[in-house]
């Protein structure tokens, strides 16, 4: 008990070291967690009503931001895989930043969650033997199961691996390797849920779908790669740990192939909504060209694939791919282009129109945007604080005095 106390003080006076550039981060990233509080207080005091959100679109930017960010979690299992199934050594070396990115993105869904409730303080209804958690009938149940479980399956194994490093000891593959297997069936697991909770709305023709699981996964393997690249890119510039080019490399090609899927099953979509269009192309037609004379997504969604053709094209071209800041260019363009055609694009048209037929339209209020960048400022807080530690860790530079040396690996 007293090692691990010492460990975590450690990690904590980790934290507190760094340069100009370090506490200008962090500080910025305060400032906007406190505007995003004092934007949260009023919505907490005067009611959704401060939001845009209404009785026929109850649903806004608020839970687009988690199911983009459910996918970005998800995500980490292509480090993960990799590194404990194949020995692949580039991305073993930064396979806990990648678990880091996850535990920073479940966080964020779970706050996301949080303040899209009118009532956050009625979450004890949750708590199985306290209120009424109705499992394994309610498919909200079964996403609290598979986000809560993924946060702790990848706070559990980095923490266990970096604490026996941190005394110099070589963490037992056997004692943690099962949980390794059990996280990579879970990331699957949360954005098939995920998915789940729109497909089992069958009043929401637009969300009905058998293809809409597929997509969540192929955009989640697009978009969430291409944030660790961007990730362990900043990293590498800003300090002394070294990230092997070949992690990137294949990253990168995940990236590509998984937009090409999202964008095909895009398309099949897109094919099966008009060319035999139903009643049920209601919202389809809202989307993509309009419906009624309302058309506030247009713009959103044609921009959206427009980012997503110019970055698969720059991924799947071998010499684009190879300069680097055409690569994080395209990293951008699908990580933005995927965000709007997952939120704006797939939550806002599920409710326009109504099964009542009526079309009333959404777009976020100012409150919603300050309170959603205040939780990404968390987010991205929680991987800072994950990731110095670690990286000192891993770079022999914070270990216990009893520690046994070890083994310096050379960079690459």
């Amino acid at each position: 008990m007293t090692l691990l106390i010492e460990f975590w003080m450690r990690c904590f006076k980790e934290l507190l070291k760094g340069g100009g550039l370090y506490k200008l981060w962090l500080g910025g990233l305060a400032s906007f967690v406190v505007i995003g509080l004092v934007a949260y207080t009023r919505q907490a005091s005067q009611g959704l009503i401060v939001s845009g959100m209404s009785d026929q679109v109850s649903w806004g930017v608020y839970i687009a931001n988690f199911t983009f960010l459910v996918g970005v979690a998800a995500a980490a299992v292509m480090v993960v895989i990799p590194a404990y199934i194949f020995h692949d050594t580039a991305a073993k070396s930064v396979v806990l930043l990648a678990e880091g990115v996850a535990v920073a993105a479940c966080i964020m869904c779970l706050l996301f969650v949080v303040v899209d409730m009118g009532r956050p303080d009625r979450f004890w209804h949750l708590i199985p033997g306290i209120g009424r958690f109705n499992w394994p009938h309610s498919m909200l149940a079964w996403d609290v199961i598979v986000l809560n479980g993924y946060l702790v399956l990848n706070l559990f194994i980095p923490m266990y691996v970096l604490h026996n490093k941190y005394q110099g000891n070589e963490p037992d593959i056997n004692k943690y390797f099962p949980f390794i297997v059990l996280a990579i069936f879970w990331a699957i697991s949360i954005h098939t849920v995920t998915a789940f909770l729109f497909v089992s709305n069958p009043a929401r023709p637009f969300w009905h779908t058998a293809l809409l699981g597929p997509r969540f996964i192929a955009s989640a393997f697009a978009a969430g790669p291409a944030v660790i690249i961007l990730a362990l890119q900043v990293i590498a510039a800003k300090t002394d740990f070294k990230v092997d080019k070949q992690i990137i490399r294949n990253l990168a090609i995940v990236t590509t192939v998984a937009m090409q899927i999202n964008l095909f099953m895009l398309g099949a979509e897109i094919f099966t909504e008009f060319y035999a269009a139903t009643s049920h192309s209601a919202s389809a037609h809202y989307l993509f060209v309009g419906l009624n004379g309302r058309h506030a997504l247009v713009p959103w969604i044609y921009s959206a694939i427009t980012m997503e053709l110019i970055g698969v094209t720059i991924l799947m071209i071998h010499p684009l791919r190879e300069q680097t800041r055409l690569m994080n260019l395209a990293c951008i363009f699908a990580i933005v282009g995927i965000w709007i055609e997952k939120g704006m694009g797939l939550i806002i048209p599920g409710f326009v129109p109504t099964p009542l037929g009526e079309i009333v339209e959404y777009s976020p209020t100012m409150i919603e945007v300050l309170v959603s960048l205040g939780i990404w400022a968390i987010g991205f807080m929680v991987f800072t604080f994950l990731a110095k530690p670690a990286i000192a860790i891993e770079m022999g530079r914070l270990k216990s005095a009893n520690a046994v040396p070890r083994p310096v690996t050379p960079a690459h």
